[in-house]
């Protein structure tokens, strides 16, 4: 009975498909709604931070994602196909789901592995920045920064310089890269950015001076993040190497009264 429903669906999306009441194109698009609804809200950035200017098109990587957990489904499903039931079908899907999800796992683990490093870009990045500053207008400062920019700002910063330069100057632009690039402070930092913009020339200087000082304090805490970074993993080590060297005393101890006793019968 399974397999016959099975087939029946089948035949019926292919019948869909065929009179194009179903676009298989559109349906795994990067412009789809269905696609964009499943994506995680920090997937781009992540893929983005590991591995920079190498991805060209987010969404495409994405679409590639759930092609591949729908392969893996559907190959189970045929693999089964003469013991087809409803637990099957629901392992085959948990399995195919488990494929979609791997890399964004993955992702997560990456960047969790690097989060200090991603955080120190920031502040550096913004003092390269703040340099440029003091010689253009902020969107000019930014059109200059991108070749010098950390690989994983670069997609982000071009999409902002654009938008400056099609005449949006509000907010929003900032705000937008913030949000791509949550790191530590960057909504802040890309507000007094924007604020900066803003102010008129006699005002530049103390606008300047203040935006160098938060950028001196983000600098200030990702020296001591990376710091205490540090001192964590010597700790871990040590905790480590203590719990070997007693764990290696104790079974040696253990060993030796183990053959005194045998001696000793």
């Amino acid at each position: 009975m399974y397999i016959e429903m099975l087939i029946i669906a089948i035949i019926i999306i292919y019948i869909f498909i065929v009179n194009g009441k179903i676009n298989k194109n559109s349906l795994l698009s990067s412009d789809s709604k269905l696609c964009n609804l499943l994506k995680e809200k920090d997937y781009d950035f992540l893929l983005i931070a590991k591995y920079g200017d190498r991805v060209y098109n987010p969404n495409e990587v994405y679409i590639k994602r759930i092609k591949e957990g729908i392969i893996v489904g559907l190959a189970l499903i045929f693999v089964f196909l003469s013991q087809v039931n409803y637990l099957t079908i629901i392992i085959a899907i948990v399995i195919g789901f488990l494929v979609y999800k791997y890399q964004y796992i993955s992702l997560k683990k990456w960047y969790r592995g690097h989060l200090s490093y991603i955080d120190s870009l920031l502040p550096y990045y913004l003092k390269t920045l703040e340099v440029l500053v003091h010689h253009y207008t902020v969107p000019v400062a930014l059109a200059r920064s991108i070749d010098d920019a950390p690989e994983v700002f670069k997609p982000g910063l071009k999409r902002l310089v654009e938008k400056i330069e099609a005449g949006d100057s509000s907010i929003d632009p900032y705000m937008d890269f913030a949000k791509e690039y949550p790191v530590r402070d960057s909504m802040r930092m890309m507000r007094l950015l924007y604020r900066l913009g803003l102010g008129e020339q006699e005002k530049k200087h103390q606008q300047l001076v203040s935006f160098s000082k938060s950028v001196s304090s983000l600098q200030a805490k990702a020296r001591e993040q990376k710091y205490q970074s540090r001192l964590d993993s010597m700790e871990r080590r040590t905790m480590i190497m203590m719990v070997v060297t007693g764990g290696g005393s104790l079974i040696l101890l253990l060993i030796s009264m183990f053959i005194m006793m045998s001696a000793a019968v």
